[in-house]
């Protein structure tokens, strides 16, 4: 992030970490993916909050165009927003210990991957040290000082999940969960920023093939993830280099995803940003 005085310049890298540890590989494209998305879901999301996005090449130097967008300053909660549409990740994980996910309780017998009755809101911590934790409403409206305002956050969130999660479906891919940021403007208006609804904040699987009881393949880093794994690799730092197989792989997924939820050939991304 550099200051551009009124405005920041966010430019998203192509550099990849799989458990807190960065790879010395980046995946190619991945940070114009990411840039692409988000500016694609903040276009068409509008309706439901302001956003923080100006533009994708004014104040944009040539040089990290495509990966970059200039946006408004902001005055960022304290909470990471995470909406769940389906039982997976570490909510899966919570309701098999506990039957809930983030103080909400959840139906018994659920299976792993299953759809949700209806989407939950699972705020968590921002960390500045390790890893974010999850937390009930209470907590997240104790964080941000005003019960009211966290309301209007967990509203504004569920209703972003579910448009875009209507969206994606018609796509063929299925919005697992996602997370937001917010932050609030000079004027006090609530302001959705950083990224949104992209694979590295979100879990994208394909609708050809879903079934539930079991983990899902995704469109992002799961790939690398599991490739880790198996490796040997015993998670501390350094994180080994990536095999040119397993890079190709990653960047063909988020690509894949780029395109299915926009509907449009990623160089014209590419192309568009670099005019």
């Amino acid at each position: 992030m550099y200051d551009l005085g009124d405005r920041i310049l966010m430019v998203a890298s192509d550099r990849i970490s799989t458990y807190d540890v960065v790879h010395p590989t980046p995946i190619p494209d991945k940070g114009a993916v990411l840039t692409g998305l988000s500016a694609f879901w903040f276009g068409r999301t509008g309706h439901i909050v302001a956003n923080h996005f100006v533009s994708a090449t004014e104040d944009v130097p040539e040089d990290v165009r495509g990966r970059a967008m200039a946006v408004r300053k902001l005055q960022m909660l304290p909470v990471e927003c995470v909406v769940r549409g389906y039982i997976t990740g570490s909510g899966w994980k919570d309701y098999q210990a506990t039957g809930s996910v983030s103080g909400i309780e959840l139906p018994p017998g659920l299976r792993e991957s299953e759809r949700l009755p209806t989407p939950i809101f699972t705020p968590s911590t921002k960390a500045d040290v390790g890893h974010d934790e999850a937390i009930d409403f209470a907590r997240a409206a104790e964080l941000v000082g005003d019960e009211q305002l966290m309301r209007r956050v967990r509203d504004v969130s569920v209703a972003l999940y579910e448009f875009a999660a209507g969206h994606a479906r018609e796509r063929g891919v299925i919005l697992a969960d996602t997370k937001f940021e917010f932050g609030l403007d000079d004027d006090g208006e609530l302001v959705v920023g950083d990224e949104v609804l992209t694979p590295d904040s979100s879990r994208y699987w394909p609708a050809d093939g879903y079934e539930a009881g079991r983990p899902q393949p995704s469109f992002d880093k799961q790939y690398v993830r599991d490739w880790a794994s198996a490796s040997g690799w015993d998670k501390t730092p350094p994180a080994p280099a990536i095999p040119d197989d397993v890079v190709a792989g990653t960047r063909g997924r988020y690509v894949e995803a780029y395109e299915r939820i926009t509907g449009e050939p990623f160089d014209a991304w590419l192309a568009r940003t670099a005019a």
